[in-house]
């Protein structure tokens, strides 16, 4: 079922309940920033993509939040299993990357993929524009989700690698900002 932007315009739900495909079309006009969330567990690098990745939530603890699926399987071991998680934003450039790291086959995600391991496990991906190293600082469950609430410890911004977006059902690479 593909609505176009007119027939969402005029939707309104009054007392009913939502068509999750709908829902999904509509959630699909805000842009969202994609994130890695990553760790080495037992010498293995695991991760999944999120793109509710929320930042700013607080500077005093500095936190951020992303919400995750209750069928993730790779979560529960992220959750149980890591004592520190890597957050990697992920940049234009990278958009094959994210469709690689959500794959299903958890032994081909990392397959090729840059990335750099702390002593804590914390797993950050090369060449991204933001990465952080975070660990678990609260997780509520919100619906078919679990929102996670993350706690930056160490972080690097990197300004030469634009962001990437998901918007409309597609990777959107940010454009060049020149002063």
């Amino acid at each position: 079922m593909t609505l176009s932007a007119a027939t969402l315009a005029r939707r309104s739900v009054r007392g009913g309940s939502l068509d999750p495909l709908e829902l999904r079309a509509a959630f699909a006009q805000f842009p969202q920033g994609i994130v890695v969330i990553s760790a080495e567990i037992e010498g293995t690098p695991q991760g999944l993509v999120a793109s509710t990745f929320t930042v700013g939530v607080s500077l005093e603890p500095p936190l951020v939040t992303f919400a995750v699926q209750h069928t993730s399987g790779t979560w529960p071991l992220l959750r149980d299993q890591a004592s520190h998680l890597g957050v990697s934003v992920l940049g234009a450039e990278q958009q094959g990357l994210c469709r690689q790291i959500a794959s299903k086959d958890r032994t081909q995600r990392f397959k090729g993929v840059d990335y750099t391991t702390d002593e804590d496990g914390a797993l950050v991906l090369t060449e991204t524009p933001l990465w952080l190293k975070t660990r678990i600082y609260n997780q509520f469950t919100a619906g078919d989700h679990d929102i996670v609430v993350l706690e930056i410890l160490d972080l690097t911004a990197d300004p030469a690698h634009n962001g990437l977006v998901f918007h409309q059902s597609a990777f959107t690479p940010l454009p060049t900002h020149e002063a």
